[in-house]
């Protein structure tokens, strides 16, 4: 059922029980009043035959007129008997049935006065004390015009809501659909984006109700969708062109070689050129290759407890060994007095990879100095790596791809690389919950930071 539907349902039921719950309720207390009222209307009526009956010989010729005027304003319906100590009818008024037993006389002389009903008829049973006895007197009627209104009451009431039944869903429809109307607008405009139309955002996303809120959502989501084509394009065009650049050298080499007889040197230059390009591959190959492990499932790597400085260190001497002339400064910031806060739960050889890999790149776009600072830095719950250099830097506008594999800024193009550095880092540090992030600016330099948790309240737990 569409929510159209539902909600205009939903809607009606509600009214609709509420209406039938009020009309329950008028009808109720409309005839609890009309039972009442003739009730007491029929008591009236007992003792105004009971005053024409016997005060008859007693009263003065005023009152007995008084009293007779008052006996012929009769109810509808009405039957007036009287009983003696002995249960003889010593008085009737009339036509109508009217069942009376012994067991009902003694009841009426027990409780003095008794209300109850034989089918419409209402009856009324009270004593009267007079010098010549006791009686009970049973006066009946049946309140036919009230009833009649009370049923024209009840034809009201239903026919009144069957009818606000029939606005309420019509009402209700409108209301939903005027309520839907914003979604129905966002599902369309979603319908509207397309691949090639990511550019596209939803509007009324400036307001504060839910709706809006929503709206915002797609947006932000639409961010990211297009964000995440771009860098797909992104690594799409620069793998290939990274891949096509050794692979066009090497086949034009071989070519130019096999154009005719050359010097058994110029058959040497051709293989150490091939070679050259050859290794080249082989780091695209293997920088593909740990991407793609270190985007696997983290319950699958195997973690240890690490010192956070030890492998800092070991990355320093790794890079020396591949850049001898490199220089690399590494600096505590503030040395804890607890060593267990340099502890991190985390892979050695993965963790080795990302420091080795922001390291490298520092050394490498610092054509001046080959230099490189490292800092090491101690939070409240984790750890961090700074690592500096004095080197081009990177436009703004390029900051958002560093991430993409094989992306390359256009300053840093004549230098050797192939991009693979810090997406391989940022897959490693998201797989042990660290973050890492850029800070460049041109001709000044670039700053990354590498953050994991600590795992010094795991270890005081453990132990």
């Amino acid at each position: 059922m569409k929510i159209r539907n539902r909600l205009t349902m939903q809607f009606a039921g509600i009214f609709s029980l509420l209406l039938v719950l009020f009309s329950l309720v008028i009808y109720y207390f409309t005839s609890i009043y009309r039972q009442e009222d003739f009730y007491d209307r029929i008591l009236s009526r007992a003792h105004v035959v009971a005053k024409y009956v016997f005060d008859a010989d007693v009263a003065d010729a005023r009152t007995k007129r008084m009293n007779q005027i008052r006996f012929y304003q009769v109810l509808p319906y009405e039957v007036v008997k009287i009983y003696n100590s002995d249960n003889k009818q010593i008085f009737t008024e009339g036509n109508g049935d009217l069942e009376v037993s012994e067991v009902l006389l003694d009841k009426v002389r027990q409780e003095k006065e008794v209300h109850f009903e034989q089918d419409v008829r209402q009856i009324v049973g009270i004593t009267y004390t007079d010098n010549q006895g006791e009686f009970v007197i049973l006066a009946s009627s049946v309140d036919a015009y009230s009833l009649k209104k009370l049923q024209h009451l009840k034809v009201i009431l239903i026919v009144g809501l069957l009818g606000s039944l029939i606005v309420v869903l019509v009402a209700g429809w409108v209301f939903a659909k005027e309520a839907l109307r914003p979604i129905t607008k966002v599902v369309s405009e979603v319908e509207k984006i397309t691949a090639s139309d990511l550019h596209m955002r939803l509007s009324d996303a400036d307001g504060k109700d839910e709706l809006s809120h929503l709206a915002q959502t797609f947006n932000k989501m639409l961010e990211r969708l297009e964000l995440a084509f771009d860098m797909q394009s992104t690594f799409v065009s620069s793998a290939s062109h990274e891949l096509r650049t050794p692979l066009t050298t090497m086949m034009g080499e071989l070519e130019v070689a096999l154009m005719k007889p050359r010097t058994p040197e110029e058959y040497q230059r051709v293989l150490q050129s091939t070679l050259e390009d050859a290794r080249l591959l082989t780091e695209l190959s293997n920088g593909l290759l740990q991407i793609a492990q270190a985007s696997i499932d983290s319950s699958k790597i195997e973690l240890a407890y690490l010192r956070f400085d030890e492998i800092a260190w070991m990355a320093r001497d790794q890079v020396i060994k591949r850049r001898p002339d490199a220089h690399i400064d590494i600096d505590f910031a503030e040395l804890p007095e607890d060593e267990d806060r340099l502890i991190v739960n985390g892979n050695e050889a993965l963790l080795l990879i990302a420091m080795v890999n922001v390291i490298e790149n520092a050394i490498k776009f610092s054509p001046s100095g080959k230099s490189a600072t490292v800092r090491i830095m101690i939070g409240k719950n984790d750890v961090k790596l700074v690592v500096k250099d004095r080197g081009l830097g990177i436009h703004e506008e390029d900051l958002k791809h560093v991430f993409v594999p094989f992306f390359r800024a256009d300053n840093v193009r004549n230098i050797t690389g192939h991009g693979i550095g810090l997406p391989l880092s940022e897959r490693i540090l998201k797989l042990h919950r660290g973050t890492i992030e850029v800070h460049s600016k041109i001709n000044q330099g670039t700053e990354v930071t590498l953050t994991l948790p600590q795992a010094y309240g795991i270890i005081s737990a453990r132990s």
